[in-house]
Order: C-alpha cells, then structure tokens, then sequence
C-alpha cells in the first residue's frame, strides 16, 4: 500500500511541476515549484523502486499517469485543446498500463508458484 501512495505523490508532483512549468512562463517565480516539483518526483520514484515495485510497472504508471492528467489539466487551466483523439489516446495509455501491470502480476505470481513447487 506504501508504494502505491509514493507513487501517486510522485505523479502528483510531476504533474504540478509541468504545469508550473506553463505557468512560470508568465509567473517565473513559479520556477521554484518546477524545481521542486521535479526533484520531488524523482525521489519519491526512486523510493517507490526501493519499496519492491518493478521499473517498468513504476515507470509506466508514473509516465502515464503524468501525460493524461497534464493534458486533462492544461485543458481545464489553460484552455489547451483536448479532442476527441486526444482522449482516444489517454484512453489507450491508460489500456497499456494496465496490461503492464496485469502481466507483472501475472508473471510474478508464477515465479512465486515455481519457487514454491522447488521447495
């Protein structure tokens, strides 16, 4: 459960920070919050891998996740387009994380069943 909380804080972040980002072109004190915001991230990633959840499920998660709330929210703060494809897309993403995350549980499970039959 403490990974799943790190890593929600880190796509959060990630997300902050990007959308800083925009915003620090016409506020550039908000350059601070990208730094932070990005260094925050990385570390709560860096510490979701130490808590036992594997790169790619991690990783793809965190990207994804990032992608489909930054255009959600670009949208809805700075009236960026979100099309029809658009959603097609983040719908896709979202599809393909949760087929990685489905194979490394499945693949997890049966290196746990074949350490098991060994003992």
């Amino acid at each position: 459960m403490r990974k799943w909380l790190l890593l929600t804080a880190a796509i959060l972040l990630e997300v902050t920070a990007t959308l800083s980002l925009r915003g620090a072109l016409d506020h550039p004190a908000l350059y601070l919050l990208v730094v932070v915001g990005y260094v925050g991230s990385f570390t709560l990633l860096a510490l979701v891998l130490r808590a036992g959840l594997a790169l790619g499920v991690a990783y793809g998660i965190w990207g994804a996740s990032g992608v489909a709330l930054t255009a959600i929210l670009a949208a809805l703060f700075f009236g960026d387009p979100l099309t029809a494809a658009m959603g097609v897309g983040i719908a896709l993403v979202i599809a393909g994380v949760l087929c990685v995350e489905l194979g490394a549980q499945s693949a997890h499970a049966r290196q746990a069943g074949e350490e098991g039959a060994r003992s």
